[in-house]
């Protein structure tokens, strides 16, 4: 049972959050005349024809709006004694992820090609997926639940419980929530573990090896720790060019609690660049460009080091992500 603390500090975090997104929809509704003209005028005089400042701030109110219709049907299946109705909170899942892609395609212009998400196996997934993106976690969603037609499990870091939705109906689902400050890292590794318990040939547990979001400084970064703390990985990993060395702690974890799970490995491109919010103007004011999303299956290690075979394996991982860039 959650402490008292703890629930406290739960109902602090999304009132504050749900009373935050509401204040924004509401102010950007009420104002929209004026910042709609504003933001137009000061791309037009910065020469931006693309209005990406029109743009984002659009897609906001549409985001805002579908976190609210989220939140109050969440609010209707807890009056419901719905709340640990699993399939009720995947079906919510998929029209929140299924509505934000459409919102994403009409103000920014991001269209995803996807493939590979027909040919998946039939059997339990563990999806390694690449981290490139604020939208890296809402993508994987649509495609593995709306497009693939699985039950998602995901490990995601803490700071996105700050996201009304993903709190409310990610701790309804088969989530965890990372806390990447732990002082006892074993213990968040035993606890996301408990994601591959039970699991059906409809669920997939997904990782992002990485741990966080990549840019070239992040990567420059991590290859200088690894010089000094594993030279052997860092010889592996140092051809990387998209790519972030990955953390195999989850991920090692995660193979040997689901021995029977097939292993999917998610490479994407065009969404680079889009880790901040400064990218992602930047990125709207040239144009978004093509955004593909390809899942492979790959074989499970046998008989070798699985943190070397995970090396391996991302390498592999980052040219595909070249290839796809060169299509």
């Amino acid at each position: 049972m959650a402490s008292t603390s703890s629930l406290r500090s739960t109902l602090g975090r999304r009132v504050a959050s749900i009373g935050g997104v509401c204040l924004l929809w509401v102010v950007l509704l009420a104002s929209a005349p004026v910042w709609i003209i504003a933001a137009g005028l000061y791309d037009s005089v910065r020469l931006k024809f693309r209005f990406p400042h029109v743009r984002l701030l659009a897609f906001g109110v549409l985001w805002a709006t579908f976190e609210i219709c989220g939140v109050m049907v969440s609010a209707l299946l807890w009056c419901a004694g719905l709340r640990r109705n699993v399939a009720a909170h995947y079906a919510l899942q998929r029209w929140w992820a299924g509505m934000l892609m459409k919102s994403l395609r009409a103000t920014c212009g991001i269209r995803v090609e996807v493939t590979g998400e027909k040919s998946l196996p039939n059997q339990p997934l563990i999806v390694l997926a690449r981290h490139a993106s604020l939208a890296d976690s809402l993508v994987s969603a649509w495609v593995l639940g709306n497009l693939a037609g699985r039950q998602p499990r995901y490990v995601l870091k803490r700071e996105l419980a700050l996201d009304p939705c993903l709190d409310i109906v990610g701790h309804r689902l088969p989530n965890y929530f990372v806390n990447r400050e732990a002082s006892d890292p074993a213990t968040e590794v035993a606890e996301l573990e408990q994601l591959a318990d039970s699991m059906g040939s409809s669920d997939a547990v997904v990782i992002f090896p990485e741990g966080t979001r990549s840019n070239p400084e992040k990567r420059a970064k991590r290859l200088a720790e690894l010089a000094t703390r594993s030279p052997a990985r860092e010889a592996r990993l140092r051809e990387l060019k998209h790519l972030l060395p990955p953390r195999p702690a989850g991920t090692v974890a995660l193979l040997k609690k689901q021995p029977d799970a097939a292993v999917v490995v998610c490479a994407h491109s065009g969404f680079d660049g889009l880790d901040t919010f400064k990218g992602i103007i930047r990125r709207l004011e040239s144009g978004v460009g093509a955004t593909k999303f390809d899942l492979r299956a790959v074989a499970r290690p046998q008989d070798v080091d699985p943190v070397e075979w995970l090396d391996t394996l991302w390498v592999e991982n980052d040219r595909r992500v070249a290839a796809l860039m060169e299509e």
